[in-house]
């Protein structure tokens, strides 16, 4: 596993409906990119530094901007489909 600052370390949930949890990667201590990293978790703001088991994946920041602009595009589609539905 190999990370870069501002990538994202997403822990998936060990059982079926618990959410994954999602933190930014603040500082990478290896230079080449293996853990530990430091992390900011996005659920209390919570830093700590992990080494990330075989349930973790590195989302790069790039890949997490993209899936946020497609969220984005899903929920504007979603409200533009019940603003035009009720329409009188």
């Amino acid at each position: 596993m190999h990370a870069r600052q501002g990538d994202w370390l997403v822990i998936k949930g060990p059982i079926v409906g618990k959410t994954d949890q999602r933190g930014l990667i603040i500082e990478v201590r290896s230079p080449d990119g293996s853990p530990p990293y430091v992390v900011r978790w996005i659920q209390d703001d919570h830093v700590s530094t992990v080494f990330p088991g075989p349930d973790a994946v590195i989302v790069t920041e790039a890949d997490q901007n993209a899936a946020d602009e497609a969220q984005r595009a899903r929920l504007l589609a979603v409200q533009e489909a019940i603003a035009t539905r009720h329409k009188p």
